[in-house]
């Protein structure tokens, strides 16, 4: 496929990156990606669909081609944030998201905030971590800090080739095939001066905050979402079951498809059905 164009937009200061497919006279779609991702693991989903859309893929803040931010501010709200900037900057039309795991929670919280931007919506597995074994908030803050301290320590993975990085890809996400993998690798690896490379993503992302995942907080914002929205989830994943879980609750208008022999990476690890699915969805 052709490459898309590169642009750049600031938001709290920070210079952040997305891709471009289509000319811009077709209605906007914008694909939101998950943690330690980047928009370039959307290539083939855009592929299919901008024949339809003018698609926008950001690299979320201390992802891929964006800026990092001093002090780790990587928060949901912030992510947020940087998402309803990029759309005020692209003009009034309403648009249609897609999102996947924390890009499927933006995409769930932008559509809540500003239920008249928004279309429709997808989400694959956006609907909060699992829930985690409760835990007092003094300890909660203790080990935070004990993990920032840690993080200041660490040092990026260096890998000496694609081939080392891909190899690395494939052993998180076994669905994948050799090629996406490959694809991903280039993408979302960085030079060294050594001659290695590392991924391009901020450690700091994998820090989560001393305080526990607001799910009251969650579904009211869900409640004030006035599009229609289709709920994603493989059935191999760890993520939480719509249904079962009871989470989507709030969402006034919602579907939710379970995909056979898929992980938690849906849109990679069964393209054909994925697209299938979200093709009908948007065509209604």
């Amino acid at each position: 496929m052709s490459e898309p164009e590169s642009r750049y937009y600031y938001s709290q200061r920070l210079k952040l990156h997305y891709a471009v497919w289509g000319d811009e006279g077709k209605p906007p779609l914008i694909l939101i990606h998950g943690g330690r991702d980047h928009g370039r693991n959307w290539d083939r989903v855009a592929l299919a669909l901008n024949d339809r859309y003018t698609i926008y893929a950001p690299d979320l803040r201390g992802h891929g081609d964006s800026g990092w931010a001093l002090g780790s501010m990587y928060s949901l709200p912030e992510f947020v944030l940087d998402v309803a900037t990029l759309v005020a900057e692209l003009g009034e039309d309403p648009l249609t998201v897609i999102g996947h795991s924390l890009g499927g929670a933006i995409a769930l919280q932008y559509a809540g905030t500003f239920p008249d931007r928004v279309l429709k919506v997808v989400a694959i597995e956006g609907l909060g971590p699992p829930m985690i074994e409760h835990q007092p908030a003094h300890l909660r803050m203790r080990h935070w800090i004990d993990h920032m301290h840690e993080m200041e320590r660490r040092q990026p993975r260096r890998y000496a080739s694609v081939e080392d990085a891909t190899h690395r890809m494939l052993e998180a996400n076994p669905h994948l095939t050799a090629e996406m993998a490959h694809h991903l690798t280039l993408h979302g690896t960085r030079d060294n001066d050594d001659g290695t490379l590392s991924w391009k993503f901020d450690n700091y992302v994998h820090i989560r905050s001393p305080y526990e995942f607001n799910l009251e907080d969650a579904q009211d914002i869900w409640s004030r979402i006035q599009a229609p929205v289709l709920l994603i989830r493989g059935t191999e994943s760890w993520a939480p079951d719509p249904e079962k879980s009871g989470r989507a609750v709030t969402i006034g208008n919602y579907r939710s498809v379970t995909v056979q022999d898929a992980g938690h990476w849906v849109h990679h690890d069964q393209l054909e059905r994925f697209l299938e699915v979200v093709m009908e969805f948007l065509g209604e």
